[in-house]
């Protein structure tokens, strides 16, 4: 079942907007993010300040205008069209832990130079032929791009990163090889043993989610010692044997959710952990979630000021105080992507 005691946090980024910051309130913003991605991995940010709210209404509409298209016509933009990435895929195409999801959608990544569909990621964009559809989501894109750049340098402060040190982190992120995906979820029918997207983790660095108002879709794992999740109306749990409970993470006016990838469970050496969500429709809904990645080429590695952070008893046994692994975000996200079609156990570029 899912608990309706805990809540996720709800954090205000206008401090960071201001021409003139006030330095003690972005300070105040910084300690909020600091302790939202060390007890949960997920937060609400507000960003009234940011967007005006018929922005996103317009983007679901649009959304609402292709998913209701003849499915021949959403296949012309399919995903096979291009790099096997980019582009259309069909409801069940998907695939999370080895069962297909609930969900059609687009997906989108950063262009690239000399774009190469017969190259893994490095085809060109695929766009509905629907009037306004491209221009309002790339204007969406360059708002959710400028809005990563200030989350990043908002949690920089929360690490108490020297200013030379978030320039560092700042240049792995510059460019960042991001995603949108556009999904439209039909309901989930009751004989289903499946989710309309399967629990996982975001592999990437932030995940910005504005969906419709549907409540009790999106369920969030939070660890916590000594409670035991039970199945939800009667679907199997999904998060092992780890201690915690499924909550809730109902829409907020005026908020995109927000969580943080496995990238920056890397950065921090484990002091910020990625967490389990899953999707859970029984009705007809939209989700738009923008993926704010590292640069393709960025090695990942913990951070420094992540590492004075962890007490020193807890590093004694690591390798200078480093238990994660670096790796190369492109490399690692190619991996990622492979598996995102396999229900055999074979990858799409295998």
């Amino acid at each position: 079942m899912t608990h309706t005691l805990a809540s996720l946090p709800i954090i205000d980024i206008a401090p960071y907007l201001e021409t003139e910051r006030d330095l003690a309130k972005c300070q105040s913003t910084s300690d909020a993010l600091h302790n939202a991605c060390v007890k949960y991995g997920f937060f609400y940010l507000d960003i009234s300040q940011f967007i005006d709210p018929s922005e996103p209404e317009e983007l679901t509409k649009l959304a609402r205008d292709f998913f209701a298209l003849p499915q021949e016509e959403k296949d012309k933009i399919g995903l096979e069209h291009q790099d096997n990435a980019r582009g259309y895929q069909r409801l069940k195409q998907n695939v999370t832990n080895g069962k297909a999801d609930n969900h059609e959608g687009i997906d989108l990544y950063k262009p690239v130079e000399k774009p190469d569909k017969s190259k893994p990621l490095w085809g060109e964009n695929q766009w509905p032929d629907i009037p306004g559809f491209e221009h309002k989501y790339e204007q969406w894109i360059e708002k959710m791009k400028k809005l990563g750049l200030v989350v990043m340098e908002a949690m920089s402060v929360g690490l108490k990163m020297t200013t030379e040190e978030w320039m560092e982190l700042r240049a792995q992120v510059d460019d960042s090889f991001w995603v949108m995906r556009i999904i439209g979820y039909p309901p989930l029918p009751t004989d289903d043993d499946g989710f309309s997207c399967g629990a996982h983790k975001d592999y990437g660095c932030l995940t910005f989610l504005y969906a419709d108002p549907t409540r009790s879709a999106l369920q969030v794992f939070l660890r916590q010692s000594g409670t035991m999740a039970s199945d939800l109306d009667g679907l199997p749990a999904e998060h092992g044997t780890e201690e915690g409970m499924w909550i809730n993470a109902d829409p907020v006016p005026n908020c995109v959710v927000c969580n943080i990838g496995e990238m920056w469970e890397i950065w921090t050496n484990g002091l910020y952990k990625s967490t389990l969500h899953r999707v859970v429709h029984r009705g007809s809904n939209y989700r738009i979630p923008f993926f704010f990645e590292p640069n393709f080429t960025a090695n990942i590695a913990p951070l420094p000021a992540a590492l004075r952070l962890v007490p020193s008893r807890d590093r004694e046994s690591s390798n200078e105080g480093q238990s994660y692994k670096s790796v190369v975000y492109g490399d690692f996200l190619l991996r990622k992507v492979d598996n995102n079609f396999a229900l055999d156990g074979k990858g799409k570029y295998d």
